[in-house]
């Protein structure tokens, strides 16, 4: 499917794929050609290639629901009225809608490859997403980011890349790339790069330093977007970092927050993730008024909460379960985010637009009957239909490099038995900074006491061979046997390990290295579960059913071997404890960091 002939993003009709994705300059003698049998078809005056008949077409600029036939022009609609075709397909009344465009997603955190992704989300109604690949661009570079676009051309998902904008997220940790502005350069001009990357450095914007500065720039440059990142910000901060134009953010977590943002033109992305879930909070306060600037987006889709609640079709059945007008929700997961992203080709059913149609079954439920993209039928009931094809993946294999490591490196040396301690609150990524006082043996080492929630947590460097492990102390992860280590530690993806005992957390560690990455539970020098990861020790070069298993019998070993406080997602939840741009406290290589000063902090308490 992907060899039709296609549009970018600027909705300039001069492009096609040709040989595995690759975008060619159309002739103008091809061009004009399309556009004829584009008019004469919308005029009557010829079949259309397919038509969708007795459709209930949701108009997202009226508002209206239009009763009536959809005709297909190659990979563009012609137009909407009576019409008849080469082929038909009878909607039996069900609602067509725009393909559904998904305004914020990290591919990565599905622990799926792109190609993966495509299958896993199209049937749902995903026709489009924006796609920040920034995790394995920490790890692998531009390598990264190469592999991520040829891997999506072996979908027929739309996925519309943004440049990493804060590779390393922060200067407190290693990552295994420095992405500055002269390095951003030669790809942000790539047709498949919409826009820069959510800013997560939103203090070095806020403070207008040189180097934030430049990247902003080089997007600007180009005419491309700069999305954002900016949890918590208000006042004179906010009107700092939306002076720099960052066109959306992903992180309100209250209405005020929402309103704030809105106040200030940035569009809002009203987030229901796997991870976090602000959507029922945030649809309190869209109006009629502010709705137009308002999208939906998942940030992280675990294959589970796809296979199970699905993707946006999920966001549009909440939207109308808190009592939003289904039209204004579908208008969020369509037009709205193709204008905030300059997506002039598609979010709509309209003459000349992008032929990806979703048909639904109702405006209630959401149930997606088929899907169409570029004018092909692509899904039905549930069912991904093009062949799947999958990328080599041996640029971004190999990942886990990890210097000197032993046991040794986990000792603490305590002078004094009062920590500071990384405080789990359940139901989100947002830490407490919190003190105890600690049970130390002569050596001044750690001695867990059994009756009290509180365990070591290690943060090992695999990027460059420093030989750097970090250690601090964890509470509320209820683990009470074993240890769990991950090479997924966002943002840049060190190994963050937890357990009981230095002689676990080794184990745990020397195992994921085995295994080069992902997820590894272990107990009394047994592996109870793991998920190897290959790519980039981020994602599975499985299917999302093998990954969703895998992750049920993790988390099932987690509860019932481990002990794990069963409020607490194991995986999810110790993925983030090394976020340094989410409060307020986490452990990075470097050391243990207050996000609320931007400062290391002794474990010790002083």
């Amino acid at each position: 499917m992907k060899s039709r002939p296609g549009v970018g993003a600027s909705g300039r009709e001069n492009k096609k794929r040709e040989g595995g994705g690759c975008l060619i300059m159309k002739d103008a003698a091809t061009m004009k050609a399309e556009l004829k049998k584009l008019i004469d078809t919308a005029a009557g005056r010829i079949p259309a290639d397919l038509v969708i008949k007795n459709c209930k077409v949701v108009n997202v600029f009226s508002g209206k629901i239009q009763e009536g036939d959809i005709a297909f022009s190659g990979d563009q609609i012609a137009g909407i009225g009576e019409y008849e075709g080469k082929e038909v397909i009878d909607a039996e009344g069900r609602y067509a809608a725009p393909g559904f465009i998904d305004s914020h997603i990290h591919i990565e955190s599905s622990y799926v490859c792109p190609e993966e992704i495509g299958r896993l989300l199209v049937p749902h109604g995903g026709t489009t997403i924006m796609a920040d690949p920034h995790e394995i661009v920490n790890v692998c570079g531009i390598a990264g980011l190469d592999y991520m676009m040829k891997a999506a051309e072996n979908t027929v998902l739309d996925v519309k890349y943004e440049l990493p904008s804060c590779v390393p997220a922060t200067p407190w940790e290693h990552s295994g790339a420095v992405i500055d502005a002269e390095a951003m350069k030669e790809p942000i001009t790539r047709e498949g790069i919409a826009g820069l990357g959510e800013f997560m450095n939103f203090p070095g914007v806020i403070n207008a330093a040189d180097s934030d500065l430049d990247k902003i720039i080089v997007a600007k440059r180009e005419g491309k977007f700069v999305d954002g990142h900016g949890p918590g910000i208000a006042g004179k901060d906010l009107n700092a970092y939306a002076a720099a134009r960052i066109a959306a953010d992903h992180e309100c977590s209250t209405v005020e927050e929402m309103n704030d943002r809105l106040d200030r033109g940035m569009y809002i992305l009203l987030r229901q993730g796997s991870a976090c879930h602000n959507l029922r909070t945030l649809i309190k306060g869209v109006t009629p008024e502010n709705s137009r600037r308002c999208l939906l987006c998942s940030d992280d889709r675990q294959p589970k909460t796809i296979l199970h609640e699905g993707h946006l079709d999920n966001h549009l059945r909440i939207c109308v379960e808190e009592g939003l007008d289904a039209v204004t929700a579908i208008r969020m997961a369509t037009l709205n985010a193709a204008e905030c992203f300059d997506l002039k080709d598609r979010g709509a059913i309209a003459p000349g637009y992008r032929a990806d149609v979703v048909l639904l079954d109702d405006l209630k439920d959401f149930h997606v009957n088929r899907v169409f993209i570029q004018g092909a039928l692509v899904a039905e009931e549930g069912k991904y239909l093009p062949e799947i094809k999958r990328y080599d993946i041996s640029t971004v294999k190999g990942s886990v490099i990890v210097k000197d490591f032993s046991a040794e490196k986990f000792k603490m040396h305590l002078k004094s038995n009062k920590v500071n301690v990384i405080k789990i609150l359940p139901g989100g990524v947002v830490t407490a900074k919190d003190t105890a006082e600690i049970q130390l043996d002569e050596n001044g080492e750690f001695v867990r006491n059994p009756e009290e929630d509180i365990v070591k947590v290690a943060v090992v460097e695999r990027h460059q061979g420093t030989g750097n492990v970090a250690c601090g102390f964890l509470k509320g992860y209820g683990i009470k046997a074993g240890a769990v280590a991950l090479s997924i530690a966002h943002d840049s993806h060190n190994i963050i390990v937890v357990g009981v005992s230095d002689e676990e957390m080794e184990f745990a560690v020397n195992s994921l290295i085995a295994q080069e990455g992902g997820m590894v539970l272990v107990r009394e020098g047994k592996v109870l579960e793991s998920m190897p990861m290959p790519i980039a020790g981020l994602m599975s070069d499985q299917s999302g059913e093998w990954v969703d298993q895998k992750l049920t019998d993790i988390h099932e070993k987690a509860y019932e071997e481990l002990g794990i406080c069963g409020d607490v997602e194991p995986v999810m939840t110790l993925c983030f404890m090394s976020l340094a741009v989410i409060p307020e406290i986490k452990l990075t290589d470097m050391g243990l960091f207050d996000v609320t000063t931007f400062s290391f902090i002794p474990v010790e308490v002083e």
